[in-house]
């Protein structure tokens, strides 16, 4: 934990007065910095985030309660502690302080050997929250790597002497989630791919992700057609399934000689198929429910032949259901529109293609929902 002493305090008063008998009363203790009203404050925290901001109300520019609502509403700044100490003593005064996010307030004249109590309460508890908060995300950076782990890094293995060129990118949302792929070679003349979306996001997601993909990988040994494999998955999950978790989840069994595929869908969005042309249609609609929570999917299989320079893109609703900071959605069409752009290229620059869209559209908004692709391009 940071001690106490590496803390830093940012005293924000228009009154000289003021801010001299702060720094007299806090100068041994902590680190110091001084801004003498709103607009240097934000400058400042902008600059050197502090560990707790003293803030009068009454200042010239900007007075503290809009300080107080501007830091709040920004992500890196929603949690940062903030006291007033303002001469306005009102009840009113007090209450709409805490409305807008104070942790503490006090009046003034202030009695010093308060407000050093109260200050080393509150940068106690930031130094005491930083700590469990580096920790919790330093066992979600090891969570994340094993679960990527979990999926599988090389695709060539699957691929060699195929005919099939196959790419996957997979993007969590948060450090670990619940977006799924696999790739699976079953003897010389089928290769199995799956993709699948857990209900939630974070820790839950993710170990459910890892249990439906260690059983995915046993039904895709043990029986040849895509909507028996997902039939099998449903019963195994919903044998002890607790917490209702659910997952989505598309398969498909190319036949190499022939080019057939055969595909199943529970619950998922569509797989898109690009022609040679470039043309994208749909393919491999959803005929059943979500895998986890019923005993039966009542799920089809179909089929259909991919002829050589044709790709199918497998996905999930993270794709198409990012969204701008006009909260538009990227949707079908859109995805339609980059895909249309994209014929005879590798399944790499495909699925690239479909990720950098989506970044162009979100231009900087904050990823929503955790991204899977897989393109599955038969080489002419």
């Amino acid at each position: 934990m940071k001690e106490l002493s590496e803390c830093r305090i940012l005293i924000v008063d228009d009154v000289k007065t003021n801010v001299d008998i702060l720094v007299e009363a806090l100068k041994s203790e902590y680190k110091l910095s001084i801004a003498l009203d709103g607009e240097s404050a934000l400058r400042n925290v902008k600059k050197n985030p502090p560990d707790l901001i003293l803030l009068d109300i009454v200042m010239p520019g900007i007075d503290g309660y809009e300080v107080c609502r501007r830091l709040r509403a920004s992500e890196s700044t929603k949690d940062l502690p903030i006291m007033f100490l303002s001469s306005l003593e009102d009840v009113q005064d007090k209450a709409r302080g805490f409305e807008i996010g104070a942790n503490d307030y006090l009046t003034k004249p202030f009695e010093i050997l308060e407000v050093k109590a109260r200050v080393r309460s509150l940068v106690k508890a930031k130094a005491y929250a930083d700590a469990v908060r580096e920790a919790i995300e330093s066992e979600l950076k090891i969570a994340r790597e094993i679960q990527m782990g979990i999926l599988p890094s090389d695709l060539s293995p699957c691929t060699k002497d195929t005919g099939l060129d196959i790419c996957a990118i997979i993007e969590p949302a948060k450090q670990v989630g619940g977006d799924l792929f696999e790739v699976i070679r079953v003897g010389e003349d089928r290769v199995v791919v799956l993709i699948g979306d857990v209900s939630g996001k974070g820790i839950p997601a993710a170990l459910f992700m890892a249990v439906t993909v260690t059983l995915a990988r046993t039904m895709a040994r043990q029986f040849a057609q895509p909507e028996e494999i997902l039939s099998h998955l449903n019963a195994e999950l919903t044998i002890q399934n607790p917490y209702g978790m659910f997952v989505t989840m598309a398969c498909v069994v190319v036949d190499l000689p022939s080019g057939r595929v055969t595909g199943a869908n529970a619950g998922h969005n569509p797989l898109v198929l690009i022609g040679v042309d470039g043309s994208p249609r749909f393919v491999f609609r959803s005929t059943g429910t979500i895998a986890g929570m019923f005993p039966e999917l009542g799920i089809k299989g179909e089929s259909i032949t991919m002829a050589q320079g044709e790709t199918l893109i497998l996905y999930t609703d993270g794709v198409t259901e990012a969204f701008n900071a006009n909260n538009d959605m990227f949707g079908d069409k859109r995805l339609f529109e980059c895909l249309s752009r994209s014929p005879g290229q590798t399944a790499a620059n495909t699925a690239g293609i479909i990720l950098e869209s989506i970044r162009k559209f979100a231009a900087g908004n904050p990823q929503s929902d955790d991204i899977a692709i897989v393109a599955v391009r038969r080489k002419g």
